[in-house]
């Protein structure tokens, strides 16, 4: 997946964070882009900076609300955007949330609405748009993070989500070969985007010491560094080189990884 000019990209969760900064590289390129998403003011927003970088005066865009939690409105949306907009040569899957807390202040509701969102709601899109793909080829991201290779404190539900969002994508991929369709899987760091924000107003204090230490990413450069990751044909794509050494450390020296976590969390403790 090298030239992007006159393919179709649907970006599941393109009105803010990293779909959006993705959705506008796409559309500089010379894409088609069509944008999902929940809220539909932010959406439509979203779908009229994504247009104004179009490259060409020939190029499509779309916006389609949806949640991508609903398999049954995720179905039934898609086939609307599959007859309107056509199959996608893309499909990235950008929809997520975390609101981090100690699992047991976590409720059943919270855990199930981050994986209904993060992971089935990566399966639904697939499973929605799989027919038409298949018969076509083209590509998939679904997003990940660091936190789908390292658990972190307060991160319980998400870092569940994540991790199963790594191992359904590596599954998968073996799958998609025979139809010529490529599995990628985006995992970022701490990244600045609305959410992020979102996200800080329930981090516990150990979370917020160990998220201190981890540098802090734009959404455009995630985004780049995943379009850089798709031409050069990486199934896992981490972006920036603090993500890069912390996966690196996780794989070869996690007791090192496990003893600098704990006694930053040990300190924070001892304060309170």
């Amino acid at each position: 997946m090298k030239d992007f000019n006159d393919k179709i990209i649907y970006v599941v969760g393109g009105s803010m964070g990293i779909g959006f900064a993705a959705a506008k590289l796409f559309a500089e390129r010379g894409a088609h882009v069509s944008i999902f998403a929940r809220n539909q003011q932010r959406l439509k927003d979203a779908h009229e900076r994504v247009a104004g970088r179009s490259l060409s005066a020939g190029q499509r865009f779309a916006a389609f609300s949806m949640d991508v939690a609903d398999h049954k409105e995720v179905d039934r949306v898609m086939k609307r955007a599959l007859k309107e907009f056509g199959t996608p040569d893309v499909l990235i899957n950008c929809a997520g949330q975390a609101t981090p807390r100690r699992f047991e202040e976590m409720s059943y509701e919270q855990f199930d609405t981050t994986m209904k969102i993060n992971l089935y709601g990566t399966r639904n899109t697939i499973a929605a748009l799989l027919p038409a793909m298949k018969a076509k080829g083209g590509a998939i991201v679904n997003v990940s993070s660091i936190a789908g290779f390292i658990g972190v404190f307060g991160y319980t539900d998400y870092n569940a989500s994540k991790f199963a969002v790594l191992g359904f994508s590596e599954a998968l991929r073996a799958e998609m070969l025979e139809y010529g369709i490529e599995l990628f899987v985006l995992c970022p760091p701490d990244t600045d985007t609305p959410g992020l924000v979102v996200e800080n107003r329930t981090k516990p204090p150990e979370t917020v010491a160990i998220s201190a230490g981890v540098g802090l990413m734009t959404a455009e450069a995630v985004a780049q560094a995943m379009i850089q990751g798709m031409e050069k044909g990486r199934f896992v794509i981490i972006p920036g080189f603090e993500g890069k050494f912390s996966v690196s450390m996780k794989r070869h020296l996690p007791k090192v990884v496990t003893w600098v976590m704990d006694s930053t969390i040990k300190k924070v403790q001892k304060k309170q």
